[in-house]
């Protein structure tokens, strides 16, 4: 019977260890590949804003404590270091606990505040309506419509109090409502699954978060490569933002045509990015179809002796496709951040003026030669041709210069004059 049971309990061992890698997935053992929430939990658990035992189980059923909410919201907002600076007041809480760093660094920013008889009960399990207003209460204030509740069968069980909570975090997109996505059930437990989803989407707009609760720090240092003469090729990526910095440089381009001779100053143009403009690590830093708006500050008319037109603008914002929009300040990459005809297109001009009024000589010689004497038509070509062409080169010299003109798509260098910040 022993040499049974023994036999047993070594095959249920082997199925055990079998089973574990089958069911585990993105290195977390106790949720598979189509758990529900498999996609947050991994989010969160990469980013170390809730953590694996040491056998790498997640345990995404078991309810969630107000401590260890609160120090995934402080990972999260990377205030998980900050200083100290207030003196405990709790009863329930000493400087022996081991979260005790945790719930004062919570009190001070003003994330999950204690009761009324100073006592934070850390051990005390989340509603899931409190997880909601810890949300609400740390991302930027908007008026919202509390009609959004009607959507959900079970509105009448939202307290009170917390029907602005739900109406906001609903509208903001951070909220969990499963396993019916027709319910809130906001006086359930909640589980370390559903925290989980809570705290990636409040990860995925991180920008909602109000300054004071967020301490920004750079997680890397990327590059972009548009022009080796750009003046600086870093772009900071933080846990809030993407920093393009100043002296980057960028190509955009013309969203329609463009004629200096048309514009004056104060016109709006729009540039737009033809494609992802990325980092050499893969970043996105400006998406596809992103659109730029400029302004006209000064056009400079074509002058005597071959002057060209002058177009000065600058660049104020861009939009992104989802409709972000963020401030920058940018100008032309061009000597004198103008924006010109160049020296091929000058060339060109003074070509065709000499062969133009070069043509125009060798008629008027070959004419002048023909009519009296037809034998010296050789002569008046070899007169014309110079005398024409010469002409025309002084002409092409003398006259003004071109204007600035665009086509729909044509693309040109800008350089930032500030850091641009990209959420």
């Amino acid at each position: 019977m022993k040499n049974l049971l023994s036999t047993g309990v070594v095959a249920l061992g082997l199925l055990a260890t079998t089973a574990v890698p089958v069911f585990a997935y993105d290195g977390i053992a106790d949720v598979s590949k189509d758990y529900w929430a498999q996609k947050e939990i991994a989010d969160v658990v990469s980013s170390n804003v809730m953590t694996l035992d040491a056998s790498t189980n997640f345990y995404p059923e078991e309810v969630v404590t107000r401590v260890e909410f609160v120090k995934s919201l402080l990972k999260l907002l990377s205030n998980d270091n900050l200083d100290i600076k207030i003196q405990n007041t709790f009863k329930d809480v000493s400087s022996s606990d081991p979260d005790y760093g945790a719930i004062l660094r919570s009190q001070q920013l003003g994330l999950v505040y204690g009761y009324p008889n100073k006592t934070f009960q850390p051990s005390k399990v989340l509603l899931r309506s409190e997880a909601q207003s810890v949300v609400s209460h740390i991302t930027r204030d908007k008026v919202t419509d509390t009609s959004v509740l009607s959507n959900f069968v079970d509105a009448n069980k939202v307290p009170g109090w917390a029907k602005y909570v739900y109406a906001k975090t609903l509208t903001d997109g951070i909220y969990v409502n499963y396993p019916n996505a027709n319910e809130l059930r906001p006086d359930d437990a909640l589980t370390r699954a559903e925290a989980a989803v809570l705290l990636s989407r409040l990860k995925s707009k991180i920008g909602l978060v109000k300054q004071q609760y967020v301490s920004e720090d750079v997680v890397r240092v990327e590059h972009l490569n548009v022009s080796r003469k750009a003046e600086s090729n870093e772009v900071k990526i933080t846990n809030m933002r993407k920093i393009i910095v100043k002296g980057n440089v960028l190509e955009v381009a013309f969203d329609e045509k463009f004629k200096s001779k048309q514009h004056a100053a104060g016109d709006t143009l729009y540039f737009v990015a033809n494609e992802d403009i990325c980092t050499e690590e893969g970043t996105v830093v400006i998406p596809a179809g992103s659109k730029f708006f400029a302004t006209v500050d000064e056009i400079v008319a074509p002058k005597w002796f071959n002057k060209n037109a002058r177009v000065y603008l600058h660049l104020d914002r861009v939009i992104f496709p989802n409709g972000g929009q963020y401030k920058l300040v940018a100008k032309p990459f061009y000597k004198n951040y103008e924006l010109k005809e160049g020296p091929w297109m000058t060339a060109g001009k003074v070509a065709l003026s000499t062969v133009t009024l070069g043509a125009i000589g060798t008629g008027a010689g070959v004419g002048f030669a023909f009519i009296p004497e037809p034998v010296k038509v050789g002569t008046g070509v070899a007169i014309g041709l110079p005398v024409g062409a010469g002409i025309g080169l002084v002409t092409g010299l003398v006259t003004p210069g071109l204007n600035y003109n665009a086509k729909q798509g044509e693309e040109i260098y800008v350089i930032l004059l500030e850091d641009a910040s990209v959420k």
